[in-house]
């Protein structure tokens, strides 16, 4: 049976099978189709586009002559159309229509015999209102005399119905104003400037003046009489109030500031009795307004209280520092780092464009150079003048030691611990 050769065949060829090729693996999709244009249909759409808009161009461009429209000749305007019956019924000359037609009686608002009768009484003209003839022209000296006394008669008018020059709504306050500069507390000589307006150093004139002004003129005696006390509990005009801050001042914003008084405060007369006690406070304002190079905090007192509770208005008593000078002095912060960098960004931007481009440049490339040093240049000034226009900061920490002068008597009572 081993040595059949059919069998063998037949063995063979179902153990070793053929191989079938393997299939084709696709890693990518097909490209997509390109759409091709002709080049030469292209070409053509292109040239045809140009030459319209040559043609286009050179229509709109070219010049106009200017020539003459032709009259129409009458046989032509008349071929255009017959003329309408009403028309050729009219006559052919003026002296074929016969007398004009009269008018009428003359309607409510006609004023033009109230005008010739009031011409007539002036002299303007002469004759009958009434009648129909035609009135003479008056002269030409007539004319003028009439024309000068008609703008009289204007300007007398105008004058007439012309309001005031002077408002009388001013008069009230105009009254107020004497009165309020003649009382003592508020009078203070104007400011005397040269005639060429270019005032002296250090202004000798004013200060001349500020010195040389007494109320009462002339006289060896004064306008006002001795006053008596109206309480024996009074704090005089000059007495000198010591406290110290509670609260800090900073002059970026407007605000209230505190103080307590360190010091007991008696009598003005006597010097024995308690009218302060040491504790009391104050309470005021100070100026958030501040010039260049002020160093000096304004600080005004409008309320004591005590410790009782009870309290008084005081009319915007001034806050000194301990040698008496007004106002308060501690730090101050002109913002100088702020400026100098305002004026290092300006030179840096001045700088930057001026090297930025080099010589050898064209007009257009000039242009924008020149154009953005002017920008830069305004820019930098800009932040220079904001940085300028930032006022200092004055600052006053807590606890820093004060005094109010009394600049009016304050009538008290006695102070009584609770």
């Amino acid at each position: 049976m081993s040595g059949d050769p059919d069998l063998t065949a037949i063995a063979s060829e179902v153990v070793s099978p053929s191989k079938a090729a393997p299939r084709s693996l696709g890693l990518r999709a097909r490209p997509p189709r390109v759409a091709r244009f002709r080049r030469g249909l292209v070409i053509g759409a292109v040239g045809i586009v140009a030459i319209a808009l040559s043609g286009l161009a050179w229509f709109a461009l070219s010049p106009r002559a200017l020539q003459a429209a032709k009259a129409p000749t009458v046989s032509s305007a008349v071929d255009r159309g017959t003329s309408a019956e009403a028309v050729r019924q009219l006559p052919s000359d003026y002296a074929q229509g016969g007398a004009p037609p009269r008018l009428g009686p003359p309607l409510p608002g006609d004023l033009g015999r109230a005008v010739i009768n009031h011409q007539r009484r002036d002299g303007l003209v002469v004759g009958d209102a009434g009648s129909d003839t035609p009135m003479p022209q008056p002269s030409t000296d007539q004319q003028a005399v009439d024309a000068e006394r008609q703008w009289r008669e204007g300007q007398a008018r105008q004058a007439r119905e012309a309001g005031v020059m002077v408002q009388v709504t001013r008069r009230a306050e105009a009254a107020v104003a004497p009165n309020l500069l003649a009382s003592p507390e508020f009078a203070t000589p104007p400011p005397v400037s040269s005639p060429q307006g270019i005032g002296e150093p250090g202004d000798q004139n004013r200060k001349m003046a500020f010195m040389g002004a007494v109320p009462g003129g002339e006289s060896i005696y004064t306008a006002h009489q001795l006053e008596t006390p109206r309480s024996p509990y009074q704090v005089m005009a000059g007495t000198v109030i010591s406290a110290s801050l509670i609260t800090g001042l900073n002059s970026d914003l407007p605000g209230l500031v505190v103080a307590q008084v360190t010091e007991n405060v008696f009598d003005s007369a006597t010097g024995r009795i308690l009218l302060i006690p040491q504790g009391a406070r104050l309470i005021g304002s100070y100026d958030s307004v501040v010039a260049f190079g002020q160093r000096r905090a304004l600080l005004v007192w409008k309320r004591i209280i005590l410790p009782d509770g009870a309290s008084i208005q005081l009319d915007n008593l001034p806050a000194t520092d301990t040698e008496g000078h007004a106002g308060l002095a501690d730090q101050v912060d002109f913002h100088t780092w702020r400026l100098l960098k305002g004026v290092v960004l300006s030179t840096l931007l001045g700088v930057g464009t001026k090297l930025s481009l080099g010589d050898g440049e064209s007009d257009l490339v000039r242009a924008i150079r020149q154009s953005t040093q002017q920008s830069a240049s305004q820019a930098g000034q800009q932040i220079v003048a904001k940085q300028l226009a930032v006022q200092p900061t004055l600052r006053v920490r807590p606890g820093w030691p004060l005094r109010a002068i009394v600049h009016k008597d304050l009538i008290l009572r006695p102070w009584r611990a609770l």
